[in-house]
């Protein structure tokens, strides 16, 4: 159908139009009948005269929500009717013009909604918002924060591709990996009994690309992690993927700084200070008893200012709860240079530092990276040290281990979760308002009814039989 948004409507004053959206509010004034219009670009008043009796008697019918089609002349609001801003007295968008109906067509009726979609939805449970989610993602804030996130993404896109980085797609289907966090497990059919696990990171595809020869690589990557949910973390998120070869540490940085400098400034933020300040993790804990930390003042979150920082000089590993060693952040980065005899000897390890890098923002750490192990013998003495057997190494890592062996170029990268990010540039604090069907606290789906059992028959195909727990 040939439409006009409604953003574009100030171009089209004295002519006759024709709108498609959703009716917002309607107002019975007698005689006259007000309606407002939204689409995914604004809202627009328009007015039904009772000399148009066939577009009178739609307007007097439609209600909020409904699905229509306004077709009318766009006139000037005379002085006295313009909508302004309570606070600033600046004219609200479109609100100096208005359409006078001709045609009313109605697309779909809609039932009265469970809650107002015109609210910020902050009063209401989590289980009516997340039921009907399709219902809350209407609201303006959510409208706005996620067509934010997809400007963040589209941005974040750009500024890579300027820099000869080429897009690439790794596999969902993987096998589990030593991460820090449980996997999730997807069960093979073909192979009974056997079972593949979605990538918690596309930490090993990556690396492979460096070997394949890509040297400027990036993803958005989907990532599933079956851990404990909290605000800012779920089951699955989406983060900013990149790997770079012959690189340093230096270099990483600088890169990264520059990107999220970028883009951030081309949104309209302002940073507390450039270039980021760097602390080291030991720095961090006695300075602020974190190594995500917030360094804006009162009046910084008053004005919406990004304080970014770097934390750098990590230990490599710490003691689990049975006191064995492993690894702080991640198993495949590689020691600082002064440490990487001690580490191929398996000495002084609880002081072997590693080359990883933490990037965080007001309070949360917005992104992680390290330069990474590029040679098999220093894989390898990280998994020794965790107590992994050469056996254990082979039957895990053999596929890694090869691969350096066919002469993989030095190489480091960084992970930017994008949830985290665009809930610093909104200021929301939990994950869900800045997803589109997020997972609820108890860990079930949004609108859908998941996790679900599986019928017999499918169990029996995947040659899984359920038992009970005691």
């Amino acid at each position: 159908m040939k439409r006009t948004y409604i953003n574009d409507l100030k171009n089209f004053i004295g002519k006759e139009v024709s709108i498609s959206g959703w009716v917002d509010v309607r107002r019975d004034h007698g005689k006259l009948i007000f309606v407002d219009f939204r689409d995914m670009t604004g809202k627009v008043q328009a007015v039904a005269l009772p000399s148009n009796k066939e577009a009178h008697e739609v307007a007097n019918r439609i209600r909020t929500e409904w699905v229509v089609t306004a077709t009318g002349i766009i006139n000037r609001r005379p002085e006295k009717m313009i909508s302004k801003n309570k606070e600033t007295g600046e004219i609200e968008p479109n609100g100096d013009i208005e359409i006078e109906l001709k045609k009313l067509e109605v697309l779909n009726e809609a039932q009265t909604p469970p809650f107002d979609v015109r609210g910020d939805g902050r009063d209401i449970s989590e289980e009516a918002r997340l039921k009907y989610r399709y219902l809350d993602l209407r609201r303006p804030r959510m409208q706005k924060t996620l067509r934010l996130r997809s400007e963040f993404v589209d941005r974040i896109r750009q500024f890579l591709f300027s820099k000869k980085f080429t897009e690439i797609e790794t596999p969902y289907f993987t096998s589990t990996t030593p991460e820090g966090s449980r996997d999730f497990v997807v069960p093979s059919r073909m192979y009974p009994g056997k079972f593949f696990a979605l990538p918690q990171s596309p930490q090993q595809y990556k690396q492979l690309l460096m070997t394949a020869g890509f040297e400027r690589y990036f993803q958005i990557a989907r990532c599933f992690r079956d851990e404990d949910l909290r605000a800012d973390r779920g089951f699955e998120h989406t983060q900013i993927d990149l790997e770079v070869s012959f690189t340093n540490r230096d270099e990483i940085m600088a890169l990264d700084e520059e990107m999220i400098t970028t883009v951030t400034e081309a949104m309209g933020y302002k940073i507390q200070q450039k270039p980021f300040p760097r602390f080291t993790y030991k720095e961090a804990m006695a300075k602020y008893g974190a190594d995500k930390f917030d360094m804006r003042t009162e009046e910084d979150k008053k004005n919406g200012i990004l304080a970014f920082a770097w934390v750098i000089d990590f230990p490599f590993f710490e003691k689990d709860k049975e006191g064995k060693w492993t690894f702080t952040h991640n198993p495949f980065s590689t020691p600082s240079p002064e440490h990487l005899s001690w580490h191929m000897k398996g000495e002084q390890i609880e002081n072997i530092m590693t080359q990883q890098y933490d990037l965080v923002c007001n309070g949360f750490e917005t992104g992680g990276g390290s330069i990474r192990a590029h040679k098999s013998e220093i894989l390898k003495a990280t998994f020794k040290t965790m107590g992994y057997t050469d056996e254990q190494i082979e039957r895990d890592f053999s596929h890694m281990l090869q691969a350096f062996d066919f002469g993989t170029p030095p190489h480091g990268g960084i992970a930017h979760g994008i949830e985290r990010m665009v809930m610093i540039l909104t200021g929301e604090m939990e994950l869900r308002e800045v997803q589109s069907f997020p997972q609820t606290s108890s860990g079930r789906t949004a609108v859908m009814d998941a996790p679900s059992t599986l019928s017999d028959e499918q169990l029996r195909e995947l040659g899984i039989e359920l038992r009970k727990k005691k």
